[in-house]
């Protein structure tokens, strides 16, 4: 990826987490990222669209090299029904993003961009997604496969939510607040894995 589009990515992500997609402007952007071209975001991504699934895409492949090696380690121990497992390289791999001040401001970037995108069939959030994720929700969707289209859909969502509140949580909460951060993570996804494998509560 060239350098200038890289920087614009990384800076956007940011500011998308800091002031909301709809809040920073494309200008605010360029500008942000050393661009002396105001239309920069322009010129690379066509508009604010294409630079918000411009982040996704690249934060995706990002992480999936870990993806593709914790799929092949549950695949090698025979847990590729396992929801805790498949849990894992969902939201595992965010934990490597980190912006250039260290914080993880793709969690509140994701956190909107689901928002925005979110679709009814499991997995679907409005852009394609690289083969090791793909594959993964894939297993996840079979090893809940008594759950209806819907539920299953939501739950994934609210799943995401959780793991993503917690994680941008952390900037701005630590051990002296009560809780480390291994600790946080370790009981978000039991929480995640109990959720996403509950049978369906049937209305009396």
């Amino acid at each position: 990826m060239k350098e200038g589009r890289a920087r614009l990515i990384l800076t956007a992500e940011s500011l998308f987490a800091r002031s909301g997609i709809e809040g920073a402007s494309l200008r605010e952007i360029a500008a942000a990222a050393g661009q002396k071209n105001h239309n920069a975001v322009q010129y690379h991504f066509g508009s604010r669209e294409g630079l918000v699934e411009a982040i996704f895409t690249a934060r995706m492949a990002q992480m999936e090299p870990t993806r593709g090696a914790m799929l092949e380690s549950i695949e090698q121990a025979d847990r590729l029904a396992d929801v805790r497992a498949l849990i894992e390289i969902v939201f595992l791999p965010q934990l490597e993003l980190e912006d250039p001040e260290g914080s993880h401001s793709y969690a509140g970037f994701l956190s909107q961009f689901l928002l925005r995108n979110s679709r009814e069939r499991f997995g679907d959030f409005g852009a394609e997604l690289p083969p090791n994720i793909a594959r993964t929700l894939t297993l996840l969707r079979n090893a809940v496969d008594f759950l209806p289209e819907a539920p299953a859909q939501r739950r994934l969502l609210t799943a995401c939510f959780m793991f993503l509140n917690m994680l941008a949580g952390q900037a701005t909460s630590g051990a002296e607040d009560g809780e480390i951060f291994a600790a946080a993570l370790e009981d978000t996804l039991n929480q995640i894995a109990v959720a996403m494998s509950l049978p369906l509560a049937v209305p009396s």
